[in-house]
């Protein structure tokens, strides 16, 4: 919860206007506005999501933010007082005036040691010192496409095919790179860059990388963007993740981001970055995509180097045995496991109320998967926003024998306190799975 004068921005210009403590309103914010989200005792936006650049930065901020509401510009006005809460969970909420409420502090010290790993998401490289004061894992999934979306800024395809390009896209290129002569060093290096600030802030924790995830509507609005990317009626079930990497459309520019991962680990040392491939359709993708690493000089198993897969559709939990004989690890995907189970678009406002990762269907999957994982001696995860939000959801999780969960940085210590409400008794012979599935002796995970 954070409390103050509201101050309404149309642009971060004016950074001298906006008083320490203040609660920004704006329409929405790129990486030009943190500098005063930094100022701010809290945040409400008119657009964007959970995933959205206001979303992201304020939670590893550790601000609180409302973003969607649709009309906080026009609704609030400058020197309004108003208190924002984000205590609710899922729902945030704007009360005019300045609310009473109770905070409690936590001594890291007093923070209990659990069996199951509790991990960071992390995006934003320049926050991620703000944090290493945790007593967290590592870090569970560290998204490469804010540091593309927000650092780099520019499509790597862009940058390898200029003469693609229109006059106004060839200068912004040339803008951003300073003119450059090497412009695949300036993606590569920006890149390398950022992945090592996360990963330097938990060293030598491991940390998940995961490669490139937009999809090609977001691709497109990077600049240079639309000329390689197709326009798609459904981008979420579209031409991302894994596909994309082997592809004559990408294929270059996957090799970029692997010129990055192998600078990181190889020149910088940081040898704790696990690559991550996210949405793999199938085996025979698995096996393209490490094919292209490897040609790229990053060999499963060579300098230590692991490879995860995001589990995140329903194939990855069916042929969960086939695809641990390519990975050396899985990390549930909550979000896009539930959609592609349930069949429903998880942006659907009209459909929010069929969109529920406790669905039983839901989580028998992600028993399943847990069981299997383990049965192949893999490790599994979950990385997603349920577990800070629901205390039930973490128990369950917990329950099935999962080896971690990966949460926002300023749900950690309350989430670490839920995992160790759960886990007494975690590792007791014959016991009961949440959805009533019996283990057998064979199948019962160990407690390593």
């Amino acid at each position: 919860m954070g409390s103050g004068p509201v101050v309404v921005m149309d642009s971060p210009v004016d950074l001298d206007r906006f008083p320490s403590g203040g609660v920004l309103v704006t329409g929405i914010t790129d990486p030009d506005w943190e500098p005063v989200m930094k100022r701010a005792s809290a945040i409400v936006t008119d657009h964007g999501g959970r995933t959205s650049h206001a979303a992201i930065v304020s939670r590893e901020l550790g601000v609180p933010a409302v973003v969607g509401t649709g009309r906080a510009t026009r609704t609030l006005h400058d020197g309004q007082q108003v208190t924002v809460s984000c205590a609710e969970g899922g729902r945030g909420e704007v009360y005019d005036g300045l609310i009473a409420y109770e905070e409690t502090e936590t001594d890291l010290a007093d923070i209990p040691a659990t069996r199951t790993h509790v991990m960071l998401n992390l995006a934003d490289p320049s926050a991620a010192f703000r944090w290493w004061r945790l007593p967290a894992d590592g870090v569970g999934l560290a998204r490469l496409e804010f540091i593309v979306a927000h650092q780099v800024k520019v499509h790597p395809m862009a940058l390898l095919h200029p003469d693609r390009l229109d006059a106004a896209d060839r200068c912004a290129v040339d803008q951003l790179t300073d003119g450059s002569l090497d412009r695949t060093r300036y993606f590569s290096d920006r890149l390398a860059y950022g992945i090592a600030r996360i990963a330097a802030s938990r060293w030598p924790a491991p940390v998940v990388v995961r490669t490139s995830d937009f999809k090609t509507n977001e691709y497109a609005r990077l600049v240079g963007g639309r000329p390689f990317e197709p326009v798609e009626a459904n981008p979420m079930i579209g031409w991302r993740g894994a596909s994309r990497y082997y592809s004559d459309g990408y294929r270059e520019g996957f090799a970029l981001e692997c010129r990055a991962l192998r600078r990181v680990r190889d020149e910088m040392g940081l040898t704790n970055v696990i690559v991550m491939i996210p949405f793999c359709r199938s085996l025979e993708e698995a096996d393209r995509v490490l094919d292209v690493m490897a040609e790229e000089g990053l060999r499963r198993g060579e300098n230590g180097l692991k490879v995860h897969v995001m589990a995140e559709i329903p194939a990855n939990v069916i042929l969960a045995q086939d695809f641990a004989e390519r990975f050396d690890g899985f990390s549930i995907g909550s979000n896009d496991l539930t959609q592609l189970t349930l069949g429903v678009d998880r942006d659907s406002e009209a459909l929010a109320h069929v969109f529920d990762e406790t669905d039983p269907a839901v989580t028998r999957s992600i028993e399943m998967l847990v069981l299997r994982a383990r049965a192949a001696g893999r490790s599994i995860g979950l990385c997603g926003q349920r577990p800070s939000d629901d205390p039930a959801f973490t128990e369950f999780l917990v329950k099935t024998g999962i080896d971690s969960v990966s949460v926002a940085p300023d749900s950690f210590a309350v989430v670490k306190q839920h995992v160790a409400a759960a886990e007494p008794g975690r590792y007791e012979q014959g016991r009961t799975a949440p959805s009533g599935t019996r283990w057998s002796q064979a199948e019962q995970p160990s407690p390593s």
